[in-house]
């Protein structure tokens, strides 16, 4: 288990994680309000299949996504398992977060080198750029 939020955009996993309150649910709210689907929050099965990461919803985990204010909601979910395809690193207390490079940057998860951006999801751009790093980087 890997304590972060996982949403699915066209079929790729984009990893949110990050400190508590860094605002892993909230960025993927927006993404999911943009169309993307919700594989799971704070907490997803991360399993390793045919040389690529799969992420799944905790079979013990709450269900739905935690929404600041109002609690757990019922959201889009994607079906099954989905390939991570980029680590989304997000960092509230680094001014300069949103300026770091991805280059040579990668989480690596059970082996894997999955590309890894960082940024402050309370930016309002964050999805965008979560939108462009996944088009640039996550094949």
């Amino acid at each position: 288990m890997v304590q972060a939020t996982v949403v699915a955009i066209d079929g790729r996993g984009v990893l949110l994680h990050g400190p508590a309150g860094a605002g892993k649910s909230d960025l993927a709210l927006r993404l999911i309000d943009r169309g993307a689907l919700l594989v799971g929050d704070d907490g997803v099965m991360v399993t390793a299949d045919n040389g690529r990461l799969l992420a799944t919803q905790c079979p013990s985990g709450p269900g739905g996504l935690h929404v600041a204010g109002i609690g757990r909601v019922d959201v889009p979910v994607a079906d099954g398992a989905v390939p991570i395809a980029i680590a989304i690193e997000l960092s509230s207390t680094q001014p300069d977060a949103a300026r770091w490079s991805v280059v040579g940057q990668h989480e690596v998860m059970s082996g894997h080198r999955i590309p890894q951006v960082r940024l402050d999801a309370r930016e309002s751009s964050a999805p965008i750029k979560v939108a462009l790093a996944l088009e640039r980087w996550g094949h």
